[in-house]
């Protein structure tokens, strides 16, 4: 599979998703000899589609999800594409450009759902050798204050046994975990993803509304159990210590993975 799956109602998810550092597609595009093609996979509302079209004379972003392809932000290099599950692989390599086409391939929080084997081949099949790159990354942790941090451990743990297999097995360990058989060009390798942030100005209320539309709060509910009571709303409310409209710098903890082709 390369696509995304939903764990968030995608209008919540939009709202209280960071937005990714511009310089991060400028280092991106700085490891390309080539600014002609790029491929952003799983990119839901298009937020790294559009970032990467800034270096890039075209980009072409795809997902399985229809609902986040609806709501993605039309640009004019940016060309959304529909790649459902029962695409092959030939369709799928005719579709984004062809063998050896593309120079950049990107992945934003989405590459622990796929088929890593296979969207792997897809990766070397059209990657420009030499000279192209994959990059991956994700964001799971947030920090506030210590004692908002402390309280948001705790809720964080208690959703653990909620989440995917995906989530527990390769987004919580920072991608420590995931297998990435690419050489790499210096912004992290397999093992040893680069440790990156991400700021974002948000209020408690908006913190909460992403809380709530978390998949395994909802999933925890159905079998009766509320992971986020009253009494640990409560809890963020006397941490935040102020009205829950204001508006702080949240940080999200970040990771990436980079590399190209080994030859």
């Amino acid at each position: 599979m390369v696509g995304t799956v939903g764990l968030y109602e995608p209008d919540t998810y939009m709202e209280a998703r960071p937005t990714y550092p511009l310089e991060w597609y400028s280092k991106l595009a700085a490891l390309t000899p080539h600014h002609n093609l790029a491929w952003d996979v799983g990119t839901g509302n298009g937020q790294a589609a559009i970032g990467v079209s800034e270096h890039y004379k075209q980009v072409i972003a795809t997902d399985v999800n229809m609902a986040q392809l609806e709501r993605a932000t039309p640009h004019p290099r940016v060309r959304y594409l529909h790649t459902p599950q029962t695409m092959n692989d030939n369709e799928l390599v005719s579709l984004i450009g062809g063998e050896n086409s593309v120079d950049l391939i990107t992945v934003a929080t989405a590459v622990h759902w796929f088929d890593l084997s296979h969207f792997y081949s897809i990766v070397s099949r059209v990657l420009r050798k030499p000279g192209g790159v994959l990059a991956v990354w994700c964001y799971f942790d947030m920090a506030v204050s210590p004692e908002f941090d402390s309280l948001f451990k705790k809720f964080h743990d208690s959703l653990l046994p909620f989440w995917p297999k995906e989530v527990r097995d390769y987004v919580h360990e920072g991608y420590k975990t995931l297998p990435f058989p690419f050489e790499s060009v210096g912004l992290g390798s397999e093992g040893n993803p680069l440790p990156l942030e991400i700021h974002k100005q948000l209020s408690l209320n908006g913190i909460l509304k992403l809380f709530r539309s978390f998949s395994p709060v909802n999933v925890a509910k159905s079998q009766g159990l509320d992971l986020l009571s009253p009494e640990v709303v409560k809890g963020f409310e006397n941490a935040w210590d102020g009205p829950l409209t204001s508006v702080r710098d949240v940080t999200y903890k970040a990771f990436m993975l980079a590399g190209k082709v080994r030859s």
